[in-house]
């Protein structure tokens, strides 16, 4: 049972999901929902290069991946309550325009400070496309196959971390750094130009009539309900611990292991295919198993990597192997907890799917600025930052999926 939110008006019976899309409009979702990845891991390899150039002071590259996360933690506040009330299509093309804007101002940034307000600047943009993918989802279905469309969507999106580092590599064979964010540049135009082609999945007799001014209203009741809570705990210690290894592994590996730079990418890329792999496990036995059921084994897997990743970080037992592995097994686990904990979120609410959606990814990016800037703030030189933040951010996961998000059985909250 779900409760209406305050000063909005709402069809008295939300319609089922429409069913009219086509290939084209999941190849633009899986786009939209590549960006946040794309942006962030396309230029892991040239953070190390990039600082030297910049200047920076030691752990001050970490702040560009901290100040995107803010911009994309706090941008999502505002697209998804505009989204339900003006439809999808016109908040995401706007963002991409400040997503335009902030890669073109990423490439000729003259030093670190500034780097990071462009990269907040271009996160602000990047976050509309894929809060609004989310809500589209919704806009189109329902229940457990909600579940199973956003698996699908997060495989076909892990393959932007897949190849992302790897392609930074080979760039920076041949060109500077900053090529790299011309070319995010040039692919937020195209994202722009296909957009023509992504019909409007929230029809005017759906959308909500309250003003903009009471979309905090709506933020307020979202956040008095325990469940939903838990949903957004559970992907968002997650998620703290997904950026803090984003974060961390760039040094880890390349400063401390010494790794080379385009070999980085190929460790980087293991742990997309451990999130393919698993988001395949999830779209085969979700309707069988259930989401919630397989979001707790996969929290449960989150807290028990981690706890290893710290205690192989702290030791050095097993070298660079013995770090890889269970931070590996670590970003894998997010196949089964992501897609689950979203789709458990929207399945509450879905008449302000668009609100429901940015709160969810802003608790899971504000996570991600505390485990990115954690790994960074304590940066001296060794791994030991980014095992603990991964154990921490780990048995926060467990937790929340374990006591917030309660089995079949318990009262649901009204």
């Amino acid at each position: 049972m779900t409760a209406s939110p305050p000063n909005a008006t709402l069809p008295a019976s939300l319609p089922e999901p429409v069913a009219g899309h086509d290939l084209w409009t999941l190849a633009i979702l899986c786009l939209l929902m590549a960006f946040s990845s794309l942006s962030t891991d396309i230029y892991l390899p040239a953070m190390p290069a990039m600082s030297a150039a910049l200047h920076a002071a030691p752990g001050r590259a970490e702040w560009t991946l901290s100040g995107y996360l803010a911009g994309f933690c706090l941008g999502q506040l505002g697209w998804g309550p505009l989204s339900d009330r003006i439809g999808r299509r016109a908040p995401i093309a706007m963002g991409l325009l400040l997503y335009i804007a902030g890669s073109i101002g990423c490439a000729t940034a003259g030093n670190i400070d500034t780097m990071i307000a462009w990269r907040a600047l271009q996160a602000a943009g990047a976050c509309a496309g894929v809060t609004l993918a989310r809500a589209i989802v919704r806009d189109l279905y329902g229940g457990s196959r909600a579940a199973r469309m956003m698996s699908t969507l997060m495989i076909v999106a892990a393959i932007a971390p897949l190849l992302g580092p790897g392609i930074g590599g080979l760039i920076l064979q041949f060109a500077p750094w900053r090529a790299i964010f011309w070319m995010l540049a040039i692919i937020g135009l195209l994202t722009l130009a296909l957009l023509a082609v992504l019909p409007e999945t929230l029809p005017p007799a759906r959308r909500t009539t309250a003003p903009m001014s009471h979309a905090f209203g709506t933020y307020g009741m979202l956040l008095r309900q325990p469940r939903l809570l838990g949903y957004a705990g559970v992907g968002g210690f997650l998620y703290g611990g997904v950026f803090a290894y984003v974060a961390g592994t760039p040094f880890a590996y390349i400063t401390y292991h010494h790794v080379h730079p385009q070999y980085y990418g190929f460790l980087f890329a293991l742990g997309s295919l451990g999130i393919m792999g698993f988001n395949l496990f999830n779209v085969r036995f979700v309707t069988r198993f259930g989401s919630d059921r397989l979001m707790r084994a996969g929290a449960l897997g989150a807290a028990a990597t981690g706890i290893v990743a710290a205690i192989t970080a702290w030791t050095g037992w097993g070298g660079l192997t013995g770090l890889v592995v269970p931070l590996f097994l670590f970003i894998g686990t997010t196949g089964l907890v992501l897609a689950n904990a979203i789709a458990g979120a929207l399945n509450l609410f879905p008449e302000v799917a668009g609100s429901v959606s940015a709160l969810i990814g802003a608790s899971q990016f504000g996570a991600g600025i505390l485990g990115s800037a954690a790994v960074g703030f304590f940066a001296g030189g060794t791994p030991r930052p980014l095992g603990i933040a991964m154990a921490f951010f780990g048995v926060g996961c467990a937790l929340c999926a374990l006591i917030l998000v309660r089995p079949p059985g318990h009262k649901r909250p009204a």
